[in-house]
This record gives structure tokens, C-alpha cells and sequence, in this order.
């Protein structure tokens, strides 16, 4: 039986929740293959997130967290943590 979706007709809007997820292997220096909107923590730990400036931070994260950042890359130096992307 194929699903009901009652909100197909609807527009997708950066408002909405995420459609798509995928794992994160960080890579230092490396850019993820897509961006993703948001960052879902798996595993608690550091999480080096590079921006599109390619300014680098370490974030303390815990396993459940939500951290609403759009990262250009994960660095594999100092990230501990494990992380998907939702889009």
C-alpha cells in the first residue's frame, strides 16, 4: 500500500522539517558532499565544524542534540563525536 503524505501538496519552506539524512564522515580539510541544513549528534563527544568562511570550532555535543548549523565540513582532527546531516 503505498504511504499517505498529507502534506504533499504543501511547499517544502526553510521552516520545515528535514526530508533527507546522511552520515558524516569527517575529513579534514574536505568539504561534505551536501550541505546539510541541520546537525543531528548520534554520539556524544567534540564536534570540529568548519564554516563557509573556514573559520574551525570545536563544540562540546551530546548524543540527542539538535545543533542547527549549516557546516561546510566536519574536520576528522579533534571530532570525537558522530553526527548525521539532515536536509
Amino acid at each position: 500500500m503505498p504511504q499517505n503524505d498529507p502534506f504533499s501538496q504543501f511547499t517544502r519552506g526553510l521552516d520545515s522539517p528535514g526530508a533527507q539524512h546522511f552520515a558524516i564522515v569527517p575529513v579534514d580539510g574536505s568539504d561534505l558532499p551536501v550541505r546539510p541544513r541541520v546537525l543531528y549528534i548520534v554520539a556524544s563527544g567534540d564536534l570540529v565544524v568548519r564554516d563557509c568562511e573556514n573559520t574551525v570550532l570545536t563544540y562540546p555535543v551530546s548524543a540527542g542534540q539538535v545543533l542547527p548549523f549549516s557546516a561546510v565540513g566536519i574536520e576528522a582532527t579533534g571530532t570525537n563525536a558522530v553526527a548525521v546531516g539532515w536536509i
